[in-house]
């Protein structure tokens, strides 16, 4: 028995993070402390100046446990750590986890190559970002690949030089083929500095180079060239017309401001690169009742830059961080960024409105989405209430894990489970299962094995602390149909000794969802209700996602026995060219051109499979 007084005097005095639990031995709140002695016993002492949620907190916790670091950032990282992994009932908790789009430009390699990428690491490259429109990243790259004969390809030069035959980028004209030495060092460099240039807005010297070379080219008569050029300066003179981008004069920076109700708070950033306003982006933050206005914005600047790519050089903030944290803040920023970070209050200036202009967005933002936060939040949590009023539990369920079998007549049977957690599917804790010790059509004796193998693998991620779909268990289990599959879990289940609830999903004589079996009885939920319309679609995912699977392993079989017949075509090539065409029609009907696009294959085996089909299918000589 864990008793709370007596542990309290065995805090130390020591910097650290301290976790607290409820009786069912869940995570219901993460926090840091320069002395863990001194935080931790705060909470347990006179509740006369705690806040109403610190109480309610306080009366959950049924024992804690605490980790030592040498210093406030360790506690502070670990914190931020611990907060994202278990998503604590009582921490503030951001909403929005985005991954932002960079443009990537590989000058670390001998040839460089324009890319987009989620993830900015310290490889030598240049990236440019982020940028909250993913479109817009494709719609640049797109403009620099018809701009300059950049390489696209993920050959290593110069060691793969001339080894293959140029692709088709290099015949449409847009790629100088590096990969044939048809250009130099120094010549390719060049375009890619233009694209550089380009990245960095710096258009009028693009311009003035491409107007010389225009002119260059029509007094030596070559005027299609000269044409070139001059479509080319028109395209990033539009370019520079419709960019919204304000120059701001300031370098890399956020600028951060936020208005809240109850207990939401939407957070409103802009991106300013290179001095201008890149995009912006809002976050909503829950669990903020009781909170003053520094607390949250320095709650959401340790979550949000805790698990960014990017890390600018100035934080501009509407509120001035908690007092005593800011100094560990600040070196925990830095820290992670590799140079100095400094955040600024301003009072006055452009900067100062800056951030009036993000809190003017936060405020039209918030308006506009109150009223999706409640119909989302309906359609989720709301509708799981619904349906474990309807079933008579406890407790609400948080994660749902649904099951379905999928076969014909026995042939590539596979199991499906998809997770539901506050009511969303979470699709990462999707897992597929291809039968292995069930021979024919046997739905009852397939589902045993999916769950089964499903907890023998929780048990062990669970043993072994590994993040992973299988490590937690479910709240509430469904089953596609009705008894046969119920009892088939229920066995499986008590194997364990495990008590969790199970329900089937049937459906009517239409195949529509009509209800949930639960202990013997049905159970119906008006058909307008959100709980019917989120078993309804809990259902038709958990459906498509084994059917899916299913017709995967069907293709994958099919194609897999014919390539197989192709000689000199070896494993790696079949997977290449699966890869490549996505299906068996498009590899047959694919001329010889085509097929050379593909990784790994030279003229000999692009020539093996062209003849192949024609071979096996004369008509399509």
């Amino acid at each position: 028995m864990f008793d709370i007084k007596e542990e309290l005097k065995k805090l130390p005095s020591k910097p650290g993070v301290y976790i607290m639990k409820n009786a069912d031995d869940e995570i219901i709140y993460v926090g840091k402390a320069i002395s863990l002695k001194n935080r931790v016993r705060q909470y347990f002492q006179s509740n006369r100046n705690h806040s109403a949620k610190v109480i309610s907190m306080v009366s959950h916790i049924a024992e804690f446990e605490y980790i030592v670091t040498d210093s406030e950032m360790e506690a502070l990282i670990l914190e931020c750590n611990l907060i994202k992994e278990h998503s604590p009932k009582y921490n503030i908790m951001l909403k929005d986890d985005k991954m932002y789009p960079y443009i990537k430009v590989t000058v670390n390699e001998d040839f460089p190559r324009v890319m987009m990428v989620r993830k900015v690491v310290k490889d030598g490259a240049r990236y440019f970002g982020p940028i909250t429109d993913a479109y817009a990243v494709k719609e640049t790259i797109e403009m620099i690949n018809k701009m300059w004969p950049l390489r696209k390809c993920r050959k290593v030069l110069p060691r793969d030089t001339g080894k293959e035959r140029p692709c088709l980028n290099f015949y449409i004209g847009q790629c100088c083929a590096p990969c044939q030495g048809n250009v130099s060092k120094e010549e390719y460099r060049a375009y890619v500095n233009e694209a550089l240039d380009f990245l960095d807005g710096k258009h009028k010297d693009i311009i003035e180079k491409m107007k010389k070379k225009m002119e260059e080219a029509a007094e030596n008569m070559e005027f299609e060239t000269a044409a070139g050029y001059r479509d080319k300066i028109r395209y990033i003179k539009s370019v520079e017309e419709r960019q919204k981008m304000a120059n701001t004069g300031m370098n890399d920076s956020d600028v951060i401001a936020f208005v809240r109700a109850f207990d939401e708070a939407l957070i409103q950033v802009f991106f300013i690169r290179g001095g201008k306003v890149m995009g912006r982006e809002h976050f909503l933050i829950n669990n903020t009742e009781d909170m003053s206005r520094s607390e949250i914005i320095t709650e959401f600047v340790k979550q949000f830059y805790s698990g960014t790519a990017f890390i600018p050089k100035e934080l501009i903030l509407s509120e001035e961080l908690v007092e005593g944290e800011r100094e560990v803040i600040v070196n925990f920023l830095s820290h992670i960024k590799g140079s100095r970070v400094t955040v600024t209050v301003p009072v006055k200036g452009e900067k100062k409105q800056l951030v009036e202009l993000a809190y003017k967005n936060a405020s039209i933002t918030f308006e506009q989405f109150g009223e999706k936060i409640k119909r989302d939040n309906a359609r989720t949590k709301g509708a799981f209430e619904q349906i474990s009023n309807a079933l008579g539990l406890e407790k609400v369920p948080v994660r749902v894990e649904a099951y379905d079998i999928s076969d014909i007549q026995g042939f590539f049977s596979v199991g499906a489970m998809v997770v539901f957690e506050n009511g969303k599917p979470k699709r990462s804790d999707y897992r597929k299962f291809k039968i292995k010790t069930v021979a024919g059509a046997n739905d009852f004796a397939s589902m045993q094995e999916v769950l089964t193998r499903r907890i023998n693998h929780g048990i062990k991620d669970g043993m072994d602390k590994k993040e992973s779909g299988f490590a937690r268990l479910p709240d509430l289990i469904l089953m596609d149909g009705g008894k046969p599959q119920v009892k088939a879990a229920e066995l499986v289940l008590n194997s364990f000794g495990l008590n969790i609830p199970v329900c089937g999903m049937f459906k009517d004589d239409r195949h529509r969802t009509k209800g949930l079996l639960f202990n013997g009885e049905e159970i119906y939920l008006p058909s307008n209700s959100e709980g019917f319309k989120l078993v309804t679609r809990i259902q038709d995912e958990v459906h498509r996602f084994a059917i899916e699977y299913h017709r995967k392993l069907r293709e994958t079989a099919q194609v897999d026995s014919i390539l197989n017949h192709i000689p000199t075509i070896g494993e790696t090539r079949r997977k290449a060219l699966l890869r490549h065409f996505g299906d068996i029609e498009k590899i047959k009907r694919a001329e010889v051109s085509e097929l050379l696009e593909v990784e790994g294959m030279n003229i000999k085996s692009a020539e093996t499979v062209y003849s192949f089909f024609r071979q096996e299918n004369p008509e399509m000589k």
